[in-house]
Parts: C-alpha cells; structure tokens; sequence
C-alpha cells in the first residue's frame, strides 16, 4: 500500500504535480479500502491534505502562467509580466 510521506517529501514545491496527485490518489484509495486504526487514518488524512495544498499552488501557478500568455502579432505565444492590481 501506499507509504506515509516524510515531511520533506510533502514540502512546498517539492514535488512534481503529478508525483503529488498520484500520491494523493493512493491516500485516498488506502482510505477507502482498508480497515485502518483512527491514528493511521488521521495521518493519512494529514498527509491528503498537504498533497492537496501542493496540488493547489501547482494548478494556481500554472493558472497564472497560461493568463500570461499572449499572442505577438506573428501569431506566436510569448510571456508577459504579470501586474498585480492593488486596491
């Protein structure tokens, strides 16, 4: 079954968003399949909800980045800075 991840596994950006989904899948698969003490489960459930941070600041960044895209006038993609608006 899935393994409990370390601290450090689990850190801001540590992670790939695929590596940290697929870990998060199998928390949520070990969850649901087995029959697990109450301290086991609340670990895991610890462990979901760092993966689900990571998941979240991944899919944010990359939200920030596709808006950042625009076309030039030759039709190809390039980066723009991104501006924050402060009210």
């Amino acid at each position: 079954m899935s393994k409990p991840a370390k601290a450090g596994d689990t850190a801001k950006g540590s992670l790939p968003f695929e590596e940290a989904l697929k870990k998060l899948e199998g928390v949520v698969e070990a969850m649901e399949s087995d029959d697990l003490p109450l301290e086991t489960l609340l670990a895991r459930y610890e462990e979901g909800a760092r993966l689900v941070k990571i998941c979240q600041e991944k899919l944010a960044e990359a939200e920030v980045k596709i808006q950042q895209l625009e076309k030039n006038a030759v039709g190809e993609l390039k980066l723009k800075s991104f501006e924050t608006s402060e009210e």
